[in-house]
């Protein structure tokens, strides 16, 4: 099998556009797809996710302890996790840190950066030019994907889940910067087996890699910016991927689906008052598909996932989630590392292929094949692993050691 990369991608795509994908064919609209109520959401404190309540025990003890070593219990993503957690401090002027003495590497040879407003680069005024720019500049570093909003104060976390301290965040801007997890591995990984955290952590660290440098340049060119990752948020990534056009709300419920990527990725932002010309939300039909769907549910194996249909939460539409199950899974999984049977069954978790992009183009625009594309995707199987493409190795921490396990993931039948 031949894999697919995203240099390749760009050589086929891009032409005179900045983007790998080709986004410039997505239908758009002013409002995403699933109704926003904006002066009825209310922020939310961070400390209220799942992981955060897992770990304080609020779970049951047993998942509080899962909770310290379900990243680390295997190698690569405890070290995929160990390069992320280096980024938790990157995320604002990586000055201060030299200047308070904390800086993890020698960084004398850091040029001076701009103090105030007055040392704006030139030729950084116009918006337009600065959304292509900057997008070029993520995709240089490796993006995948890129959409440029306004950012919702919504979209904000009340509270930080450190020492729950206030948030305060007034950037006009958001942008989002989004990595693939790898198809070749997902398409051998069975959902909720030993690689599935690293996946996960490959696709934070990246991306989060990419919008510290990001932020980073942004700085020096005179405007303010600051990066949110998995290791440091200081906002709510769904809202920002919705109105930046990146994909729409799924069934799998605060999941965010590209049409190109489906839930196989994962997001970094930076926000910044930097002039930036801005993206709009897309509709490529997700909220009839996923009404006719239901995989994700069905193979769900904490059955956290909604088979019903759509209501109002917090002032905005979804598809109801059990996040205490999920969690439960993903944390406390005893044959695996995690869990992304969600992903893994996806029907938009696909390759870039010729062939793939006209079944793609079929479904976003025609309604009437999407049955027929679900009922297609069973029968070849995509949710089946391939485990001729496994690579990785199957290994679970015990007692401070590594050791073979006796069970990989959880398996079953459509």
């Amino acid at each position: 099998m031949t894999r697919i990369f995203t240099s390749d991608i760009r050589d086929d795509c891009r032409k005179d556009r900045p983007d790998p994908y080709p986004v410039h064919i997505l239908d758009r609209v002013d409002r995403p797809t699933t109704a926003i109520h904006d002066n009825k959401i209310q922020r939310v404190d961070e400390r209220d996710g799942g992981f955060q309540r897992a770990g304080k025990g609020e779970y049951g003890e047993k998942l509080k302890k899962e909770y310290g070593r379900f990243i680390g219990k295997h190698p690569l993503s405890g070290a995929l996790c160990t390069m992320g957690g280096a980024l938790g401090h990157m995320v604002d002027e990586p000055m201060k840190l030299k200047q308070a003495g904390r800086s993890p590497w020698n960084t004398s040879f850091w040029p001076p950066m701009p103090d105030t407003s007055d040392d704006i680069a030139p030729g950084t005024d116009d918006p337009k030019t600065n959304a292509w720019h900057i997008k070029e500049t993520a995709y240089f570093l490796r993006a995948d994907i890129v959409g440029i909003c306004k950012l919702p104060q919504y979209a904000v976390f009340s509270h930080s889940k450190h020492k729950g301290k206030k948030v305060e965040l007034n950037h006009k801007y958001a942008i989002s910067i989004v990595v693939d997890q790898d198809w070749r591995t997902a398409s051998a990984f069975n959902g909720s087996d030993w690689i599935s955290n690293s996946m996960s952590f490959l696709a934070y660290a990246g991306s989060g890699y990419i919008a510290c440098i990001l932020a980073d340049y942004i700085r020096r060119l005179g405007y303010p910016a600051r990066s949110h990752h998995a290791m440091n948020y200081k906002v709510v990534v769904p809202p920002i991927l919705l109105w930046s056009g990146i994909g729409e709300m799924s069934r799998m419920g605060d999941v965010v689906i590209n049409p190109f990527l489906g839930p196989r990725y994962k997001a970094a932002v930076v926000t910044t008052d930097m002039p930036l010309e801005i993206d709009r939300p897309i509709d490529f039909g997700l909220q009839d598909f996923c009404s006719k769907c239901g995989k994700c549910a069905e193979m769900c194996p904490s059955q956290a996932i909604s088979y019903g249909d759509k209501i109002m939460h917090n002032g905005y539409e979804k598809w109801p989630n059990d996040v205490k199950k999920c969690t439960s899974m993903r944390v406390g999984n005893p044959n695996g590392s995690g869990c992304g049977t969600c992903i893994k069954v996806c029907p938009w978790n696909k390759p870039f292929t010729p062939f793939h992009r006209t079944v793609n183009w079929f479904l976003r625009k025609f309604p009437s094949t999407r049955k027929f594309g679900i009922w297609c995707d069973d029968l070849l199987g995509y949710h089946k692993p391939n485990y001729k493409q496994k690579w990785w190795l199957d290994l679970d921490q015990v007692d401070g050691r590594f050791v073979t396990p006796k069970k990989s993931g959880y398996t079953k039948k459509r």
